[in-house]
């Protein structure tokens, strides 16, 4: 055997052996499972890192056990109270077992898909449109639930389910904002009303007191001509009345100051010395009369 022919050999075995080896080594990541056949029966279910099979005997199916996004298209529903929406949704699940996932059905997220989207209109249409728009997490829940007890055969597990998306007809919409227009409006009645309670409330205790001492009446008179002639283009009117209550005022202060004056003669030193000063000039000069 000549020396060319023995490296031909040479070559065609290491090339068969790379060849096995590229068909007998598999790499299963960390989030897959490796579900092993072989001649078409489940052997096993491989985990993370390099697994070897036997070529054209082995079959390696890889799972992904990741959770997995699936959009619930929008599709017309009637709820309870007759009321046409259009609701559209969000579901993620998992794989849990992987070999039910392969040998039980044969596409999950098309499965998922279509059984949600039943779920979802036979869920809402037990509600009214108000539980709908105010209880999303009883719908959410029940849905969930619903789904996972039929995805566990399957090795599946549905981890959540939201409503993303609820669009009411237009003439609905415009109903609901005339309806809300009308809350608020109420509620802005119902606090003006509350505040003009305690006002008259205060007003009443107020007027007593005006009552009971004029003076302060007429004080809030002038407190009121002071707010006015705050802006220098205001020109205020005074009536007769409030020209002579405002005498009024001016002499009850003047009588007040007297009587605090009359009460307290030491405060005013220097009328005491004057007083003094002109009586020592008169006792003197009769003195000197007698003599």
């Amino acid at each position: 055997m000549s020396s060319a022919t023995i490296t031909v050999i040479i070559v065609a075995v290491v090339v068969l052996v790379a060849i096995v080896a590229a068909l007998s080594i598999r790499v299963v990541n960390q989030y897959q499972r490796g579900v092993l056949f072989r001649l078409g029966r489940l052997i096993a279910v491989r985990e993370p890192g390099l697994r070897f099979i036997i070529p054209v005997v082995d079959r390696l199916r890889l799972v992904s056990m990741r959770i997995v996004t699936l959009p619930i298209q929008s599709q017309g529903i009637i709820t309870r109270d007759n009321v046409s929406v259009d609701i559209s949704a969000v579901a993620y699940f998992r794989v849990v077992d992987a070999a039910k996932s392969v040998i039980v059905i044969e596409n999950v997220a098309a499965a998922i898909d279509q059984i949600a989207q039943t779920t979802l209109r036979k869920v809402v249409g037990q509600h009214t449109l108000d539980q709908a728009l105010a209880e999303t997490d009883v719908i959410n829940a029940d849905i969930r639930q619903i789904l996972d007890a039929t995805t566990v055969e399957w090795g599946v597990e549905v981890t959540l389910v939201e409503l993303k998306d609820i669009q009411l007809p237009d003439s609905m919409q415009r109903a609901m904002a005339r309806q809300a227009e009308a809350e608020r409006e109420k509620r802005a009645k119902i606090i003006a009303a509350e505040g003009e309670s305690l006002a008259a409330a205060s007003l009443g205790e107020a007027s007593d007191i005006m009552v009971a001492h004029p003076l302060a009446l007429q004080l809030r008179n002038l407190q009121t001509l002071i707010e006015l002639g705050v802006d220098k283009n205001t020109t205020v009117v005074f009536p007769a009345p409030l020209m002579s209550a405002i005498g009024d005022i001016s002499s009850f202060f003047a009588r007040e100051a007297g009587a605090a004056e009359a009460l307290h003669p030491l405060t005013h030193p220097g009328r005491l010395n004057g007083a003094t000063s002109e009586r020592t000039p008169a006792g003197t000069t009769g003195a000197e009369q007698d003599r």
